[in-house]
């Protein structure tokens, strides 16, 4: 006798560094044949060069050691929206989210519900095993009443811990889904059913025509302590009573494909013909690589003084990342961001050592002053009290940015008198000129203010004249 090859499966599973036939999971388990219905369905419909599984974490979690397609990892629960991404990115892929009842009916329940309700254009295949299986057997959204687990010992009281969710019926609420159907694989009616739901999911986006949503519900032996053929009696005689099997909403006859988009640009395209964009980064290992931290209150300009300095870095051809970060508070909270700026590729956009740190209040001096590299420079605006010992070979400077800035009757443009200050310096190894077009570009929408703000620059460079030597 010879077996059957599995259509859309790899010849062989190389997992551990080892070639084998066999899947890592348990026997009696549903995920294998939910596997096999989903592969065959791609290649009988012809999509398997268009399609990408989604693996999220579960028992599922190495399915891309089986199915021969695209495959994309995912954290748990958050299936759903890398499917959203990849759809909408290619938009000639057939995206299928495969996802156990832990991870979608839990942790990724809220990114099911939306993209369901915004209709995205993906299959999701829910196994539903009424438990969570990879982490040791603990209840899940979906574990039956009175049913025991390791986290309900004495078994699932609705009092407690709420009522198993049906999401079938949950998104049977929302417009958008296209088709909707719970199927099981406890036998092989069963599994015949299953087949023909799977395969309509995978037409839909074959066809391009929507959302759509199959819940299997499928066998744990490990996990609820049977041999095989009582779990899937238990599919059948409890699992099924409480969630019956069948097609909940089929609108396939009259869905309408989606209308591909006209053609667009690529991404590369759009700067290349966007004369506004700065000239693409070039190699220069004699730049060497300069690291800078922008810190304040919100409001102060923080994060915009920062964008003014990188911007001008990409008009000189120099790679630069800007990375910013900031509480919740619109105003008033913590607000920082860092740059790097370099004549190669930037490993990291994070600034844990600055050489050059600008520091609008007292807590963000305390903060980071420490962390200023040797030979570095810090400006400091001159409402902070200097009551900290400065590191060795690290020149601090005061500039009275806040207060000028009051005085010239702009009190939100203290961000452009430490600009100033920068350009005066000297301590970015950038051109005036390029910090200024930038600065000046941040105002485009307002152009009233481009003008106001070359009066303040000017101000603040007499005002360090005057006073820095």
């Amino acid at each position: 006798m010879t077996e059957k090859k599995t259509l859309g499966m790899y010849d062989s599973f190389i997992r551990s560094g080892k070639e084998t036939r066999a899947t890592h999971y348990c026997a009696g388990c549903g995920h294998g044949i939910i596997h096999k219905l989903v592969t065959e369905a791609m290649v009988e419909l012809g999509i398997q060069d268009r399609t990408v599984i989604i693996n999220p974490i579960g028992c599922s979690v190495f399915g891309y050691y089986y199915w021969d397609c695209g495959n994309v990892g995912a954290a748990h629960g958050r299936a759903a929206a890398v499917a959203t991404a990849i759809n909408r990115a290619h938009k000639n892929a057939c995206v299928i989210s495969y996802q156990g009842d832990g991870d979608l009916a839990a942790i990724g329940f809220n990114h099911t519900f939306q993209a369901a309700n915004r209709g995205e254009h993906i299959a999701v295949i829910f196994v539903n095993n009424a438990i969570y299986g990879m982490t040791g057997g603990q209840m899940a959204p979906t574990t039956l009443e009175g049913m025991k687990t390791k986290t309900s010992p004495f078994g699932r009281d609705p009092l407690t811990c709420g009522y198993p969710m049906h999401v079938c019926e949950v998104l049977n609420q929302l417009k958008a889904p296209v088709y909707i159907a719970r199927v099981s694989v406890a036998d092989t009616k069963r599994i015949m059913q299953a087949r023909q739901s799977i395969r309509k999911a995978l037409e839909i986006q074959r066809d391009a025509k929507g959302y759509a949503f199959v819940e299997v519900i499928s066998p744990c032996p490990t996990n609820l302590g049977l041999d095989p053929i009582k779990t899937a009696q238990f599919c059948i005689d409890q699992m099924e009573k409480e969630y019956p099997v069948g097609v909940i909403r089929d609108l396939t006859a009259t869905a309408e494909p989606r209308k591909p988009d006209a053609a667009t640009p690529t991404c590369r395209e759009y700067f290349e013909n966007d004369e506004s964009q700065a000239p693409a980064a070039e190699v220069d290992p004699s730049a060497k690589e300069l690291r800078l931290k922008f810190a304040g209150f919100g409001g102060q300009g923080i994060l915009s003084l920062g964008i003014c300095v990188a911007e001008a870095a990409r008009m000189e051809k120099r790679f630069t990342t800007w990375y910013p970060s900031y509480g919740p508070e619109q105003r008033g909270g913590s607000a920082s961001c860092s740059v790097v700026i370099s004549g190669t590729p930037v490993g990291s956009p994070a600034v844990d050592h600055p050489d050059v740190l600008v520091c609008m209040n007292q807590p963000s001096y305390e903060r980071f002053l420490s962390e200023v590299n040797p030979g570095g420079t810090v400006i400091v605006d001159s409402t902070v009290p200097l009551n900290l010992p400065v590191p060795d070979g690290v020149k601090v400077v005061q500039m009275p940015a806040i207060d000028l800035s009051i005085k010239l009757g702009v009190p939100k443009a203290a961000n452009t008198m430490m600009l100033a200050a920068l350009m005066k310096l000297n301590v970015t190894g950038l051109k005036n000129e390029n910090l200024l077009n930038a600065l000046y570009a941040s105002f485009k929408k307002k152009p009233a203010l481009v003008e106001k703000n070359k009066e303040l620059v000017k101000e603040a460079e007499q005002w360090i004249e005057d006073n820095l030597k």
